[in-house]
């Protein structure tokens, strides 16, 4: 990752950052301010060395632009909302624990927010699902819904597609109502050989196509936000995530570059028609509406999950309320990481037409958010009709008509 600062040296770099984010000026690498303001860096950083220094001036405390978040002075309505208006089914939930033990204190939390049924991706395969669904079944058995996961070790070994396309087939019988693909597939899955494994590689066409004989839909992650792969300076929106999460940075080869790994996604949808896909967080198209419609138009088969991406949504209302009110029957609630605060953040966008407020995660977005005010027609399909249609075996006496 290329550095932010100016080529100093690290020790006098780490005392910079730590002068210039905690208010200390040490004799030692003051002078580093010079050749900062004279560098081109300055303007990235500026905003930062005039809070310390300001701060500094007058003897109060400093903080950095993560702690940074001020008291709004513009008066407007707010509702902030703790649970749903209607119940729903979160499609994009990951529980790794529930082979064994009590899902009573999940289901309590379900409950507050009005979730009646969560669907968990992370069901594994084999014997490992098979206790994850007897351990439902046995405990809360219309609460939730368990799809499948494909091991990709060794593809491209002799038997490895029919072995996989036959696992799946068991899997179903034995409680899985859906296939999760992570986004390994196209970054780290290699072939038998040590070839990466495109998403649309042919040996894979069986276990898509036998989702499709099967009567279930796959929801499939493939590469990451766009921003991951560009530059880390000051036109990248996600700069604070990559500096505070330096994992997430991509590149060319890392593992390729962006438009492949998503064309290799729509190539694979295109393939398969009698399949239907929910491409997980908006298929990253949430910050460009208008391309996702013309994906929507060109692939009928495809239907949207925004987990994760609301606040993309919340930042453009009237963009994104026209997008759920032309594709109100293609799109499915979900959320991805489990924190039952947070879900007050979606309530709020969907239902409220609320303006000015904030995201739960500032390195994930540091803009303010506005509300659709969706219609509750709208909210019903979004929050479970449309799941009702797509994943099977979801107990209908849950939701109202």
């Amino acid at each position: 990752m290329r550095s932010i600062l100016p080529p100093l040296g690290y020790r006098l770099r780490k005392k910079f950052l730590y002068c210039l984010f905690y208010g200390y000026h040490c004799g030692y690498c003051f002078p580093s301010h010079f050749i900062l303001m004279s560098s081109r860096y300055f303007k990235l950083l500026a905003p930062a060395v005039v809070l310390v220094q300001h701060a500094q001036c007058q003897g109060s405390k400093t903080i950095d632009f993560e702690k940074y978040e001020p008291t709004s002075t513009l008066v407007v309505p707010e509702h902030k909302l703790t649970h749903a208006k209607f119940p729903f089914i979160d499609v994009h939930n990951h529980q790794w624990g529930m082979q064994n033990g009590s899902l009573g204190g999940l289901v309590k939390d379900m409950d507050a927010l009005n979730m009646k049924v969560m669907v968990n991706l992370s069901g594994g395969n084999g014997s490992g699902l098979q206790r994850m669904t007897a351990n439902v079944k046995e405990q809360y058995p219309n609460r939730f819904i368990v799809f499948a996961n494909v091991e990709f070790d060794g593809v491209g070994g002799a038997g490895w597609t029919e072995k996989a396309v036959k696992q799946l087939e068991d899997d179903v019988k034995n409680g899985a109502n859906g296939l999760k693909v992570f986004k390994n597939l196209g970054f780290s899955v290699n072939d038998n050989t040590g070839k990466r494994v495109a998403v649309d590689d042919p040996r894979l066409d069986p276990i898509w196509q036998k989702c499709g004989e099967l009567h279930i839909p796959v929801l499939i992650h493939t590469a990451d936000p766009k921003p991951f792969w560009d530059d880390i300076d000051e036109h990248n929106e996600r700069w604070l995530e990559l500096v505070t999460h330096p994992g997430r940075k991509r590149g060319p080869n890392n593992p390729v570059p962006w438009e492949t790994l998503i064309e290799e996604q729509h190539r694979m949808f295109k393939k398969h028609p009698n399949t239907t896909f929910i491409a997980a967080h908006f298929g990253w198209y949430a910050n460009d509406l208008h391309k996702l419609d013309s994906l929507l138009t060109a692939m009928p088969n495809i239907v949207v999950e925004f987990g994760a991406v609301i606040a993309e949504l919340g930042r453009q209302p009237l963009m994104a309320k026209a997008f759920f009110t032309k594709y109100q029957d293609r799109i499915l609630f979900g959320k991805d990481s489990w924190v039952p605060d947070e879900y007050a953040t979606y309530f709020r966008v969907l239902e409220t037409t609320d303006e000015y407020f904030p995201y739960h995660k500032k390195y994930h977005a540091f803009w303010r958010m506005y509300g659709m005010g969706l219609s509750d027609d709208i909210l019903r399909k979004v929050y479970y009709k449309n799941a009702l249609r797509i994943i099977p075996n979801i107990d209908k006496s849950l939701f109202p008509q």
